[in-house]
């Protein structure tokens, strides 16, 4: 009987983990006055469930566009982009806002805070939007994970550059997306502030097991990930 368990059990196939993100053959043209710009040119990449990968590459190298293509920010001229197993190709805006809500996070370069709201609300603002009925407990409890705790009250005019960006962290894992983007997120703070941010983003990235594709010139930032995707002109040069 054992032998028969161990017959089946070593040939019994073990089902591979399907990926987060799929992109085939992605393709991105847009229209110039000096005619038709390819700003990607063939992108083919999986990302795995709870992997971290660094994207880099020179400037126009085609980094940030393929993270909006991912994000469903930016509709491909050709291919098929796939995230949690559904084709975001041929959504709507309406379909695909939803679909983000459910599933994506983004932290910008800049923070994209609404000025006229306090930190509280801004966080708050997305999990009302999804019908998070307890929106405003969740949205204290990431400012409190980010250290803001006693920051709730105030506007973005009145906090540092570092805060606000502690707010943005907060907004983009309040509803807990399996999938977070992270395009140069220190880009606007000195550098001190700036790794303080990184190891909040890390931090709360393995709290809760999120994908995340995170943009950088640093390479050391880039050696914390699993993984480095390096763009060039368009193309996946090393990493896919």
């Amino acid at each position: 009987m054992n032998d028969i368990i161990s017959s089946r059990s070593a040939t019994t196939p073990v089902p591979a983990t399907r990926p987060l993100i799929e992109l085939a053959d992605v393709h991105l043209t847009l229209a110039s006055d000096a005619g038709q710009v390819n700003i990607l040119r063939g992108i083919n990449l999986a990302i795995a469930p709870g992997e971290s990968v660094a994207v880099v590459g020179p400037s126009g190298s085609g980094k940030s566009t393929m993270l909006m293509v991912m994000a469903g920010l930016e509709r491909p001229s050709a291919g098929t982009v796939r995230v949690a197993g559904q084709d975001i190709t041929g959504f709507d805006e309406d379909r695909m806002a939803l679909f983000r809500r459910e599933h994506i996070g983004i932290v910008f370069q800049a923070f994209h805070l609404i000025p006229t709201m306090t930190a509280l609300e801004n966080v708050a603002v997305p999990l009302e939007f999804a019908g998070d009925r307890q929106a405003f407990d969740h949205a204290r409890r990431g400012l409190e994970a980010v250290g803001l705790g006693h920051r709730l009250t105030h506007y973005p005019g009145q906090l540092s550059g570092g805060e606000q960006q502690r707010v943005a962290l907060a907004r983009a894992f309040a509803a807990e997306p399996p999938l977070l983007f992270a395009d140069e997120p220190t880009g606007n703070l000195d550098a001190a502030t700036g790794a303080q941010i990184i190891e909040l983003l890390f931090d709360l990235r393995a709290r809760r097991n999120s994908t995340l594709i995170l943009i950088t010139h640093d390479r050391d930032l880039a050696s914390r990930c699993d993984r480095t995707v390096r763009l060039h002109d368009g193309r996946i040069a090393s990493g896919a």
